[in-house]
C-alpha cells in the first residue's frame, strides 16, 4: 500500500523556470549555449554547487564570470526566482492526496539560492511533509544516500514511497532503495500509474 508520494520541482510543479531563466539570461547577452554550460552542465554546479560544497556567493560570482555579465549574486538569483511559476494541477493533485493522509515528498538535486528563493516567494514547502535537498546532505540522485534520507524523513517503508523521474539513472538509484519507481513522461502519465498503484487522485 502506498503511503508517500514524491512529486518532481523542475519541469513538474515549476513547469518552466529554467527555460525562463536561459532566456532572460540571454537579454543579458548571454548565448544559450553559454547558459546552459555554466547554469545546466557545469562541474561547479552539479559537483560542487548541488552538493553544498560552494556558497550561493561563491557559485554565482563564478557564473557571473563566466558569463562576462556585471551582475551580482543576488540580481542573479533574483533574476533566476522571477521566471519560477507554480503549475495549479499539479500544486492541486499534491494537496489532494495529502488531505487523504498520503504524505507529500521532495528529493531534489538543488541549491540555497533557489530553494530559499521559491520558498520565499511561494511557500511551495507547506505542502509538502518531508524535503530532501542534494545540498543539505552532500549527495545527489542517483546516489542511495539522498534515497536513503528520503526514505529516514518519509518515516514510512521505502516500498510504500512512490518516486517518479525524467531520468533513468534517477528511478534505478530510487528502485535500489527500495522505493517504488518508474521513469515519468508527463504528469497525466504520472497521475495514471498512481492509480494503478491503488492512489486516489480523482
Amino acid at each position: 500500500m502506498i503511503k508517500a508520494i514524491t512529486f518532481d520541482l523542475d519541469g513538474v510543479y515549476f513547469p518552466d523556470g529554467k527555460a525562463n531563466f536561459i532566456k532572460a539570461l540571454g537579454e543579458l547577452g548571454v548565448s544559450e549555449s553559454e547558459a546552459k554550460r555554466v547554469f545546466l552542465k557545469s562541474d561547479e554546479m552539479n559537483q560542487q554547487y548541488k552538493l553544498g560544497h560552494m556558497t550561493d556567493e561563491q557559485f554565482w560570482s563564478w557564473a557571473a564570470s563566466e558569463w562576462g555579465i556585471d551582475q551580482s549574486p543576488d540580481q542573479l538569483a533574483q533574476l533566476l526566482i522571477q521566471g519560477y511559476s507554480v503549475d495549479p494541477k499539479v500544486q492541486q493533485c499534491v494537496k489532494k492526496v495529502r488531505s487523504r493522509n498520503y504524505k507529500t515528498l521532495v528529493c531534489s538535486n538543488n541549491f540555497p539560492a533557489r530553494v530559499e528563493g521559491l520558498q520565499a516567494r511561494f511557500s511551495f514547502l507547506n505542502d509538502f511533509d518531508a524535503a530532501v535537498f542534494s545540498y543539505e546532505i552532500g549527495a545527489s540522485k542517483p546516489s542511495s544516500n539522498i534515497f536513503n534520507e528520503l526514505v529516514h524523513r518519509a518515516g514510512v517503508p521505502a516500498e510504500t514511497i512512490v518516486f517518479a523521474d525524467d531520468d533513468e539513472t534517477n528511478v534505478a538509484g530510487a528502485q535500489a532503495a527500495g522505493i517504488t519507481a518508474f521513469v515519468y513522461e508527463n504528469f497525466g502519465q504520472f497521475t495514471d500509474q498512481l492509480t494503478e498503484l491503488g492512489v486516489d487522485v480523482s
